[in-house]
């Protein structure tokens, strides 16, 4: 059996070569090769490619091939990436450095950056309805991925985010809040995988649960990276969540909570996995790896 870090390996290696294959311009003189541009500087920018990751093993899990679910793990790093390029604009969380790269508005522009976001997620659709799967395996993809993705999730998420800076929330609007910005995705992204592979009911449930409980474990994490790192170490913007006062878990809890709650949402993540899979054990680590990154 493969370790984690040659399997995680092998999934970013096979992530990076299929995303490289999108929006491609062959000819510059192309009416949409400028765009293109813009959308393949942030999508190949790198990252943690988790989300993706996350389908991938989910569908082998299931018994699914990690090969005919890419179109899907693709799709998921293209909602993603275009939520960053909206979050990083002056009107949202006015970001300069993503993924240790100025941001897509700096280098081609506001107006472009919009329209980069906005192509990255009709795209996103495409790469899953073009999939070689079946038509019910990829409506299934797409209903998930729109789910996490509107008015119910992360889009909510978002206007939340900025409807709450300069006041105090509870823990629990905090919760809400961090579950549909972050957390509709990655729950998202574990249930795509399972569709893709055409599972049970029972899976899909199972995968929601843990990608619920990856998903705070990985917001707050990314809370104390914000308070706690450099730029540098990050490759993005750090200290913004305190010079607007926005609500986070550091803020709330303080970091010995933060630490506690951590642990306490990787255990409960393994144990969500249950017995329903053929094989859970990269699922296992990598929460674990999530509950202590450095970036």
């Amino acid at each position: 059996m493969r370790s984690f870090e040659e399997r995680s390996r092998s999934y970013r290696e096979m992530i990076e070569r299929s995303l490289a294959g999108y929006f491609v311009v062959e000819d510059p003189t192309w009416p949409m090769a400028g765009l293109a541009e813009a959308m393949r500087y942030s999508l190949l920018a790198g990252g943690k490619r988790v989300r993706a990751m996350l389908v991938l093993a989910f569908c082998e899990a299931v018994g699914g091939s990690a090969e005919k679910a890419l179109p899907v793990a693709c799709a998921v790093e293209m909602l993603h990436c275009y939520s960053l390029i909206h979050d990083d604009l002056p009107c949202m969380d006015d970001g300069k450095l993503r993924r240790g790269k100025p941001t897509n508005h700096l280098v081609f522009g506001e107006a472009n950056a919009v329209l980069a976001g906005d192509a990255l997620q009709a795209e996103a659709f495409g790469s899953i309805l073009r999939a070689p799967l079946s038509a019910r395996r990829r409506a299934d993809c797409a209903q998930a991925l729109a789910d996490a993705a509107g008015i119910d999730g992360m889009c909510c998420g978002q206007y939340m985010d900025l409807a709450a800076a300069g006041k105090l929330l509870t823990e629990e609007q905090l919760d809400e809040l961090d579950t549909r910005k972050t957390g509709a995705l990655l729950i998202a992204a574990c249930r795509m995988g399972v569709c893709a592979a055409g599972g049970t009911k029972k899976q899909l449930e199972a995968a929601s649960l843990y990608g619920a409980a990856v998903g705070t474990a990985f917001q707050i994490r990314d809370d104390m990276l914000d308070a706690l790192s450099s730029e540098a170490e990050l490759g993005k913007t750090t200290g913004a969540d305190a010079r607007v006062q926005k609500n986070t878990c550091m803020a709330l809890y303080g970091e010995a909570e933060c630490r506690r709650r951590i642990l306490k949402l990787t255990a409960y993540a393994k144990e969500a996995l249950g017995d329903v899979f053929a094989e859970t054990e990269f699922l296992s680590a990598l929460a674990d790896r999530l509950a202590d990154r450095k970036k």
